[in-house]
This record gives structure tokens, sequence and C-alpha cells, in this order.
């Protein structure tokens, strides 16, 4: 029997995204022009690293179960992702540093340096710094789940241990616990030369491992640079040191695949 559909509950397109509702989410706290747009740019950034993180997820699901196309496959939408984040600094710097200026100190302590999603895509990566999560509560949302990202194994881990699957003699440490380090290790280094030389599969999945590290490093200095361009070196909102703590995240997520460069 056909199941007659209720009108007032057919599905539309400002009913399925929610249309009102996020256009009421932007609430500037001055009347300066600016402050929309630098409102609607962050949080479509964090819609971004809510993407991310749901890809990432997969894609450790993908290296587990050995799906290297499907690996490949999301791989390259992540470095999509990553170069439309990348491209709205672009936008953000149409804004003059007096523009800025005009609605800073209605920010507060807010800060991008508070975004746990990202902090959550750094630990995911690898890249665990244990003491930001104390600038989230405990028992918040953000802190619960920067806790449990902290407490798993990391995107690259999951990748060795796929390599570990396929043959590959790597250190049983790396593999098991969180909290390893993701410092450069010549015995990986050994089975990633290896890879290079004999495996093509397996290299390519590198080079696109590689193309993320650079994505992310590329999204990072822009950030650095526009940063830089509307405040110079001003203290951050949030109490950061402001460019000079960004220019210290400028370093390489998976050292490994960098260092390899100079033995093949």
């Amino acid at each position: 029997m056909s199941q007659t559909l209720d009108p007032q509950k057919a599905i539309t397109y400002s009913s399925y995204l929610e249309v009102d509702a996020l256009l009421n989410l932007q609430r500037p706290e001055s009347s300066e022009h600016d402050e929309l747009l630098f409102i609607i740019i962050h949080q479509v950034y964090e819609l971004w690293f809510k993407q991310l993180l749901h890809e990432l997820d997969f894609l450790k699901t993908c290296l587990d179960s050995a799906d290297l196309p499907r690996a490949h496959y999301t791989l390259k939408r992540m470095l999509s992702i990553l170069k439309t984040v990348v491209s709205q600094v672009d936008i953000l710097e149409t804004m003059t540093p007096l523009e800025f200026n005009g609605f800073r100190d209605r920010l507060g302590s807010s800060s991008g340096f508070q975004s746990y999603q990202f902090r959550e895509l750094e630990f995911a990566l690898g890249y665990k710094r244990p003491k930001l999560m104390s600038y989230h509560p405990e028992g918040s949302e953000g802190r619960r789940r920067l806790e449990t990202r902290y407490q798993s194994l990391s995107l690259w881990q999951h990748f060795l241990a796929m390599l570990s699957r396929h043959g590959y003699k790597l250190p049983p440490a790396l593999l098991a616990d969180p909290l390893a380090s993701h410092e450069a290790n010549l015995e990986v280094q050994v089975v990633l030369i290896e890879i290079y030389r004999h495996n093509p599969t397996l290299s390519a999945l590198c080079e696109r491992l590689l193309d993320l590290d650079e994505g992310i490093q590329e999204w990072r200095y822009r950030h650095v640079k526009m940063v830089e361009r509307t405040i110079g070196y001003k203290m951050g909102t949030g109490g950061s040191s402001g460019v000079d703590y960004l220019k210290q995240t400028l370093t390489p997520l998976f050292p490994d695949l960098w260092q390899i460069r100079n033995k093949l």
C-alpha cells in the first residue's frame, strides 16, 4: 500500500539545510561593516574542519581495510578542501588593519587559538600537544573531543599499521601507542625507501600523504602571513604571542616522508 506524504512534512531546500537557523548564527558585537565577514569566514572554516575530520576518520578505515583506491580518493578530496580553506584567506585579506581594529576589542578573549576542531585535526594527524586541552574546561564538548583524539592512534599510525600488514617490519611501539613520538625515525625511513624503490602502489599513497602534509603547512603559512598583515606582531586576542606562536607551528606532520628525499 502506498503511503500518502504529508505536504507539511515534505523536505524543502530550507528545511533540509536549516537555512533559517544558519542565517541567524551571525551575531556581530559591533556595528562595524566588516565584522559580519569576519564571523562568516570563521564559521565556514569550522564547517570545513568538521568535513576534514569526517574524511580523515573515513581515511583511517580505508587504511585499516587496505582499500587503497578509496584511500587515494579520500585524500584527493581532503586536498581539494584544503585548497578551498587556503583560498578563503584571500577574502579575509580584503579587510584592512584599520577595519579589523574597528571591532577587534569586541572579541574579548576569543581567538582561533580556541578552535577545538582544528586542534582535533592536529591531534588526529599526530601533532599532539596536551597543554592545548587546558584551554577547554573540564567536561566541555571541546575538552571531551580532544581527550578522545589524544588517546587515539593518529593517521600516520594507521598508515604504518597498514604497511606492517603488508609485511614491512616497523617498530611495534609506533603502531600501538597513541602517544608514541612522531619524530623522524630511521627504521621507518628504511621501510619507506624500500617502498619507493619497489612498490609504486604504496609509494603513490606516500605521495598523497605528503601532499596532505604540504597542504596543512600551506594553510598555516597563509594564516601566519594574514595575521602578520592584519595585526603585525601584536599579541593575539586569545593571549597567544600571535605571529611568533603561529610561526612555531610551521613544522612537518610526517617528517619521515620529507627526510627520505635526501636518500632516494
